[in-house]
């Protein structure tokens, strides 16, 4: 597309990229916000662990639909990112990163919702029969298919961590995102896969920050990309340091050194005379006395 068709179709998407950005950052919050509600285990074992999982099923399947459900928005807001992006340079931006997006999404989505649903029935099984010994609880949560559920799952969380740090990473090289968003998306993607907290808050900081400027709208005003439809890059480190020193040079005169400060003119004598005419005086002198 011309830049020109690229703007005027981002001004059509502007409400709907908005709206999911900021859904997305809504869902991932409250998914957590589920999850970290309710009755817990206060140690980590088996026979309790189900237990404790079979009083708070309810909640943990809907937290596991409203994460799922925003997994599919943080991914939908990370392609429309990435669209904009290879719009503008797409000899530059990698086409296999589209599909990395969307199977990470996949995965993690639906690997979610699965893993609730089947530990949850394992959960219920374990509370209302057996003898709801260790060994029992050990032989519904050992099967090969919640173990091959599970790694899927770290696949689809690995796949979505890798996403956020390279459509970042393309964004901030088109100059679509600004260096401290570009970043801040890199390390969101860390996060995802070595978390500090279990609330991500950095992710729904970022999402909150891309949503609001697809709105074009953003308080220091939006970078060149947005408004022009082609690639702005940064400059580089060396490149601002190229410019500082094109700068200071042009503040110097035509020849290129800096003026010097005119010496100091001589002190006069007391008499009135120069320093060279003191000879000369004293010679007068004595031709008048020899002729007195």
């Amino acid at each position: 597309m011309s830049p020109e068709e690229i703007l005027v179709f981002e001004s059509r998407a502007r409400v709907r990229r908005a709206a999911v950005a900021i859904g997305a950052a809504i869902l991932i919050m409250a998914a957590a916000l589920v999850q970290l509600s309710g009755p817990h285990a206060t140690v980590n074992e088996e026979t309790l662990s189900l237990l404790t999982f079979n009083r708070r099923a309810p909640r943990d399947l809907i937290a596991a639909v409203i994460s799922g459900v925003g997994t599919l928005a943080v991914a939908w807001t990370l392609l429309e990112l990435l669209r904009s992006a290879r719009a503008r340079s797409p000899e530059r931006v990698r086409p296999w990163i589209r599909p990395l997006v969307i199977v990470g999404a996949l995965l993690d989505s639906v690997i979610a919702v699965v893993y609730a649903a089947i530990l949850t029935e394992k959960a219920h099984q374990f509370a209302t029969t057996g003898a709801q010994t260790y060994d029992e609880a050990v032989r519904l949560t050992g099967g090969s298919a919640l173990l091959v559920l599970q790694l899927a799952g770290f696949l689809g969380a690995f796949l979505i961590a890798i996403a956020f740090v390279l459509v970042s990473l393309q964004a901030m090289n088109q100059g679509l995102l600004t260096r401290f968003l570009g970043y801040l998306g890199m390390f969101a993607g860390a996060l995802v896969l070595f978390q500090i907290t279990q609330v991500p808050v950095v992710q729904a900081v970022w999402l909150l920050a891309v949503g609001y400027l697809m709105s074009g709208r953003w308080p220091s005003g939006l970078p060149a990309a947005w408004s022009t439809g082609r690639a702005a890059p940064w400059p580089s480190s060396a490149e601002l340091r190229a410019q500082r020193a094109a700068a200071a040079g042009a503040r110097q005169p035509a020849g290129g050194r800096r003026r010097s400060r005119p010496a100091p003119a001589a002190a006069a004598p007391v008499d009135g005379g120069t320093a060279g005419s003191t000879g000369s005086v004293s010679a007068s002198r004595r031709k008048r006395k020899r002729r007195g």
